[in-house]
């Protein structure tokens, strides 16, 4: 069957064309297939990006084994790549916890984290929303109120460090590990950028170490005072033992005399230097006589 062209209302006559029903059918579908070859073609590959490892998902069901970076071959309509990301991540985190004592400590914490590629497809099979919302900040809230809870709020303030490393091999281990071995997550670090402890507990700290710091202070004065005492002891008792030596020295040699006489001479010559049986030497200098010679 054959159906005539005709021309536009008021416009001369020309020749007639005529296309059959079959052959517009074939153009139709022609022009169909054509745009499912091009469809079916987009979605016969993808690219999984940088830093990312991809998920093949076909039909529902997920591969065991995760896609590197790079250009993929899928079946098309029927398999999805989903992409999930490798990379660290850093996500801030705000909780509160009590201490021993039972004091309120607001912390503010810095969580550094990344999903091994080995955890890829586990993630994406077993865990649904964000990983840190769902597997981490849990985690480590938990960890940081189980270590809290061993110190006072004084002690963690004070000792921020060791609060930080406990809570960050409390938060591994509570994470766990993959069925045949590795961690599930890697958590890099975690950083205490700040804690806060309400206005009374803070004033009582500040005054606890300034009666603190006067204590040692006083110990250190005492020390000080303690050791020059027993300094003038000792110069005290060196000065008397050598003056008991001097005075063995005196009366048991008189040539000591000498050799102190000899000893304190300041190099002016003397004019008469001698002594008669006991009597020490006597030692006059020139300039003394001349000055008392009549």
């Amino acid at each position: 069957m054959t159906r005539p062209y005709r021309p536009p209302f008021g416009r001369p006559g020309g020749p007639v064309i005529t296309v059959s029903t079959g052959t517009m059918a074939k153009l139709v579908a022609g022009g169909l297939l054509l745009f499912l070859a091009i469809l079916s073609a987009s979605q016969m590959t993808t690219v999984v990006e940088p830093g990312h490892r991809g998920v093949r998902v076909t039909l529902g069901r997920v591969s065991p084994q995760f896609e590197q970076e790079g250009l993929h071959i899928k079946a098309p309509f029927v398999t999805q790549i989903r992409q999930e990301s490798v990379r660290q991540q850093t996500v801030e985190l705000r909780t509160e916890c009590y201490s021993a004592d039972l004091q309120q400590v607001q912390a503010t914490m810095r969580i550094l984290f990344r999903i091994p590629e080995a955890s890829v497809v586990t993630l994406f099979r077993d865990y649904t929303g964000d990983v840190f919302q769902t597997l981490v900040a849990p985690r480590v809230v938990e960890a940081f109120k189980d270590v809290a809870s061993t110190q006072s709020a004084e002690l963690i303030v004070q000792n921020r460090e060791v609060i930080k490393q406990q809570t960050l091999d409390a938060t591994r281990q509570k994470i766990g590990t993959l069925p045949g071995g590795g961690p599930l997550l890697m958590i890099e670090d975690i950083t205490l950028s700040d804690l806060a402890l309400s206005a009374e507990l803070n004033a009582a700290i500040e005054q606890k170490m300034t009666q603190r710091e006067e204590a040692e202070r006083a110990k250190f004065v005492q020390r000080q005072a303690e050791i020059e005492a027993e300094t003038t002891i000792i110069k005290g008792k060196g000065e008397a033992e050598a003056i008991e030596i001097r005075g063995k020295a005196l009366r048991e040699s008189p040539a000591f005399v000498r050799f102190q006489i000899v000893e304190k001479w300041d190099g002016t010559t003397p004019l008469v230097v001698g002594g008669a049986g006991s009597s020490p030497p006597v030692m006059v200098p020139l300039s003394e006589l001349e000055r008392n010679r009549p």
